[in-house]
């Protein structure tokens, strides 16, 4: 009897020490916190409560994507109505944003990716330089030659004229400039300019969106009255570049 109470007490000993040693190896890797009754909160998905966010959050880009789409529409809106109501805020928005903002590679990219929602631009091509396709201003003859000023062109035409845009693009201006008179800057998808100056009237308004060979506005007619003249340049970055390169004139 007392060999069989002796070996329970030896068994017991043994599952007390490697109780012991067990606990003892767990504590070795256990966190300062788990050591004195501290918990590591397990979230639903597995991970820590103190992890990161995630870098990308699907809900926060559509709704900025969201946000971003209705100002476009907003501003393209507020542009195409005539109302003198919104006035106050068409200039605003003018004053906000510097003319240098590429108005037409924008737009050029947006159809690219998402068509025409506003039908800002189609292709009607007369003229083909190289592999660019351009839309004569109007026929007629050098007066005035690029070496003459450095700028542009004074181009003799047919009395009342229609001018009209060589490539689509937005308008940039639209009013009078010091020496030109009455102009008109279209903006175009590559960033070059085309200038339409000396005009007796303006068909546009500022940030249409035109399209090649659409008219911006009349010619000025000559003081005998018999003819028309207007004012033609081409801006590529800072410098003027010659017309007569891209379009012939005669």
């Amino acid at each position: 009897m007392s060999d069989r109470i002796e070996e329970i007490r030896k068994r017991i000993a043994k599952r007390k020490k490697e109780k012991e040693r067990y606990v003892q190896k767990a504590l070795i890797d256990w966190t300062e916190e788990e050591k004195y009754g501290g918990q590591t909160v397990i979230t639903y998905d597995g991970e820590e409560e103190n992890s990161h966010p995630p870098l990308f959050r699907k809900d926060i880009f559509l709704l900025k994507s969201l946000i971003a789409a209705l100002l476009f529409f907003s501003v393209a809106i507020l542009f195409k109505s005539e109302s003198p109501r919104w006035e106050e805020a068409r200039s605003f928005v003018k004053q906000v944003m510097e003319q240098d903002f590429q108005f037409a590679t924008v737009a050029n990219w947006y159809e690219k990716q998402f068509g025409k929602p506003l039908a800002f631009f189609t292709t009607e091509k007369k003229h083909e330089t190289s592999s660019t396709q351009y839309a004569f201003p109007a026929s007629g003859r050098v007066l005035e030659s690029f070496q003459d000023n450095g700028q542009g062109v004074m181009v003799e035409t047919e009395m009342n004229a229609s001018v009209e845009a060589m490539s689509e693009g937005v308008i940039i201006f639209a009013g009078v400039k010091e020496g030109h008179g009455k102009t008109v800057v279209i903006q175009h998808a590559d960033g070059s300019e085309s200038w339409y100056g000396n005009l007796a009237a303006i068909s546009v308004k500022l940030y249409d969106f035109i399209e090649a060979g659409k008219e911006v506005g009349k010619a000025m007619n000559n003081e005998g009255g018999t003819k028309g003249v207007f004012y033609f340049a081409i801006k590529q970055g800072d410098h003027f570049i010659d017309p007569i390169q891209v379009i012939s004139f005669e």
